[in-house]
């Protein structure tokens, strides 16, 4: 048996798989952020592992047989989030999460910094780990002071599991301390970081044994204290893991909160000015590039609380095929956005309501923006030399066929569905558990789901969406421009 661990930015979910890696038992438990000012978005760490303690204990209850019989663990994390620790390994202040914009300003002077982009591979979003720790510098030095490690919070966990500092490279990526293509800390980053590398955890791969689970631990979920913890990974590459898109040409489009376009790639290749991010993946020799969008489902949720109906029931009202773009326009920049623009103060808008304009409209307005703001993506990532194909469609969103159908014209490329299952980052995380343990090698583990359809773009459709895309494309320096 094999345990993932899926620490997301709402809830941590439980795992468990055997041998051939096929679910057994999940057990999932939900928490929440706090913004205690415009922009901020932190959780405190003891959130994290009071979920884990009642998601293990629950499996325990149920799968007690079974968990007595892991023999490794892997940890999938939200990523980017300053978790801060002292000397004595306590936390210092809650973790600034992958959404706080707070460090805009921190993020901007150290991507003008020389090299800063050249040895990361990419833009300094205000998102990653390294401006936060400029930011606390600057506003609070007396916990700056105290910082003995910085750890991402699926390093955390590692922490909480293991009592020793490592963490993966795909996770480490997002920091802007690491050299993307080497695959180590980098000296000159962390020293325009204001940082050490004493400050950092070890660097193992997310399929490599990182530690063994603490005896306590082991005691009270009833396993072995020789159960491995391997690295594990970001949660975009351990969703890569979990349905094989580890090389070049395999990747997914996720529709979760927010929006990812993912592709493998079997060579180093970044391209910053595109805000395409370009990261080390979950095993050795490889990397994966990926688009992202701040707001996918989120923009639905946003529609259903102003409007009062689930989001379900928003989309159901559209039905299954679509018939041409929508004249109400959606810019889903709730957040701001990454991929393409770097932009965190951009905002989102409806153009050209009218008083016909309803909410169905307005729906399909917004998965339209979601699925324009996705070819944006498309765009920056086809910039790299990348070759988008065969892509998976997975996440919450991808329930909705009228949305799936809008992206697939808009994209013009086939989505394909996989059959039932459980293909999320929590699965990648526990399919880096059982390469590390000796299950099998990635080739053998981290292979592709079973299609169960394809959703074929709407090539009577194509030029009408084309079209739309181009006026989307437009509005964004209109919009700019009136802030």
């Amino acid at each position: 048996m094999y345990l993932g661990l899926d620490l997301g930015t709402s809830g941590l979910r439980a795992l468990l798989v055997d041998g051939e890696g096929l679910p057994v038992a999940s057990e999932a438990e939900a928490y929440d952020a706090r913004h205690p000012h415009p922009g901020w978005s932190e959780q405190d760490p003891s959130q994290w592992t009071a979920a884990l303690d009642k998601a293990l204990a629950r499996l325990k209850a149920s799968h007690g047989t079974a968990l007595s019989a892991v023999k490794g663990i892997g940890v999938s994390g939200h990523m980017h989030g300053a978790t801060l620790l002292d000397a004595d390994g306590a936390v210092l202040r809650p973790c600034i999460l992958w959404n706080d914009t707070r460090s805009a300003e921190e993020a901007a002077q150290l991507d003008a910094t020389t090299d800063v982009r050249a040895l990361s591979g990419n833009i300094v979003f205000p998102g990653f780990t390294a401006p936060k720790l400029r930011w606390v510098q600057k506003h609070e030095p007396h916990l700056f002071e105290k910082v003995a490690k910085v750890l991402l919070p699926a390093a955390y966990l590692n922490f909480h599991l293991t009592g020793e500092y490592f963490a993966d490279m795909s996770d480490s990526a997002g920091t802007s301390w690491l050299d993307t293509g080497k695959r180590d800390w980098s000296p000159a980053l962390l020293n325009a970081g204001a940082m050490r590398p004493d400050q950092m955890p070890r660097l193992v791969e997310g399929c490599e044994a990182g530690a063994t689970l603490r005896p306590a631990l082991a005691d009270a979920w009833g396993m072995s204290s020789d159960v491995i913890v391997v690295g594990g990974a970001g949660d975009n590459a351990a969703a890569a893991c979990g349905v094989g898109a580890m090389s070049e040409g395999q990747g997914f489009v996720s529709l979760g909160t927010s929006g990812v376009l993912l592709t493998g790639r079997d060579g180093y290749a970044p391209l910053p000015a595109s805000a395409v991010h370009t990261f080390c993946h979950a095993v050795p020799d490889q990397w994966y590039q990926m688009g992202v969008i701040l707001a996918a489902t989120d923009s639905l949720n946003w529609l259903s609380r102003i409007t009062g109906a689930k989001p379900a029931e928003l989309s159901m009202a559209l039905g299954d095929h679509i018939n041409g773009p929508e004249t109400v326009r959606f810019l889903p920049y709730l957040s701001g956005e990454r991929t393409p623009h770097n932009d965190s103060e951009i905002r989102g808008a409806f153009l050209n309501l009218g008083v016909e304009s309803d909410r169905k409209a307005m729906t399909q307005a917004v998965m339209e923006g979601v699925a324009f703001a996705l070819r944006d993506c498309a765009d920056a990532i086809g910039q790299t030399g990348a070759q988008l194909g065969g892509l998976l469609a997975i996440g919450g969103g991808s329930a909705s066929r009228f949305w799936l159908e809008t992206i697939a014209t808009v994209l013009n490329l086939p989505l394909d569905l996989p059959k039932d299952g459980d293909f999320g980052a929590a699965l990648g995380a526990a399919r880096l558990a059982m390469v590390g343990a000796g299950a099998g090698s990635v080739q053998d583990v981290m292979t592709r789901p079973a299609v169960d359809r394809t959703i074929e773009p709407r090539t009577d459709l194509t030029s009408a969406y084309a079209d739309a895309y181009g006026a989307f494309r437009a509005s964004y320096p209109a919009l700019k421009s009136l802030q």
